[in-house]
C-alpha cells in the first residue's frame, strides 16, 4: 500500500520548483519595471546618435525626423518612469545624457556650420543645452526653470522641413531657443500623457504625423505644438489632471 502515496520528496521537490518558478517570474517583472523607461531613454539615445550620423551624411532630412521622433520618446520616458515608479538616479543621469545626444549635439549639427561664425554657434547652442541639463535647478515642484531643451530642437526640427533647410532662418531660431535656454525662466512641467485627455490626443497625433502624413502637415504640426509651449506654457501645458 505504501507504493500508492507519492514520496513526500517528490511533494517538496515540487514545491521548491514551483516557488523558484514564481520567484523567477516575479524578479524578471521587477527587472522589466525599473528598467522600461530606462529602455525608451536608451532609444532616444539612438535616435540621436542617428541623427548626428544621418547629418555628418549630409542626410538633413531624415536627421530632423529622427529629433522629432527622439521628441517624442522623451515625452513618454518621463510618464512611464513616474508611472511605474521606478525613477533612479542612474535613469535621470541616461535620460540627460540622450537629451543632450539627441537634443544638443543633434539638433545643433542641423545648423550645418561652414564657417567659423557658425561653428561658435553651434558651440554655444550645445553648450545652452549643456547648462540647461546640468545647471538648472528650479527648486519648486512640477516646474523647469529654463525652456526644456527638446521643444527647441523640435522647433529647429521642423523649421528645417518647413524651409527646406533655410540656413539663415534656421541659425536666428536657433538664437532665439538659446535664449530661452538660458533665460531661467519657469515653465510648467507639461506631463502630456498624464494630463488632460486633449494632450493625450496631441501626442498621439504626433506619433500619427511622424508614420502617416505628408512632411509640410507634419512639420507644421510639431512647430505649433512646440512653439504652443513655448510661448503658451501655463495657459495651455502646466499640469492639470
Amino acid at each position: 500500500m505504501w507504493m500508492l502515496s507519492p514520496p513526500s520528496g517528490i511533494f517538496q521537490h515540487t514545491k521548491k520548483l514551483f516557488l523558484s518558478d514564481q520567484a523567477g517570474r516575479a524578479q524578471a517583472l521587477e527587472f522589466l519595471r525599473r528598467n522600461v523607461a530606462n529602455s525608451i531613454s536608451m532609444a532616444n539615445l539612438v535616435m540621436g546618435l542617428s541623427s548626428v550620423l544621418c547629418s555628418l551624411n549630409g542626410q538633413y532630412n531624415y536627421a530632423c525626423w529622427l529629433v522629432l521622433i527622439g521628441f517624442l520618446l522623451d515625452l513618454a520616458d518621463g510618464a512611464v518612469a513616474r508611472q511605474l515608479n521606478a525613477c533612479s538616479a542612474l535613469g535621470a543621469k541616461l535620460d540627460d545624457f540622450a537629451d543632450f545626444t539627441s537634443f544638443g549635439l543633434a539638433t545643433a549639427l542641423l545648423l550645418q556650420a561652414h564657417g567659423i561664425l557658425d561653428g561658435l554657434l553651434v558651440i554655444v547652442y550645445v553648450l545652452a543645452v549643456f547648462t540647461r541639463l546640468c545647471f538648472f535647478s528650479s527648486g519648486m515642484p512640477f516646474m523647469y526653470r529654463g525652456l526644456p531643451c527638446p521643444y527647441g530642437a523640435s522647433v529647429l526640427a521642423a523649421t528645417y522641413l518647413l524651409t527646406g533647410g533655410n540656413l539663415l532662418v534656421m541659425r536666428i531660431i536657433a538664437m532665439v531657443m538659446i535664449l530661452f535656454m538660458v533665460d531661467q525662466g519657469f515653465y510648467p512641467h507639461d506631463k502630456v500623457l498624464e494630463s488632460q485627455p486633449w494632450k493625450k490626443a496631441v501626442f498621439a497625433g504626433g506619433i500619427l504625423m511622424v508614420m502617416f502624413s505628408a512632411t509640410y502637415f507634419a512639420s507644421l504640426y510639431y512647430l505649433l505644438w512646440s512653439s504652443s509651449y513655448i510661448f503658451f506654457p501655463t495657459a495651455l501645458w502646466s499640469h492639470r489632471v
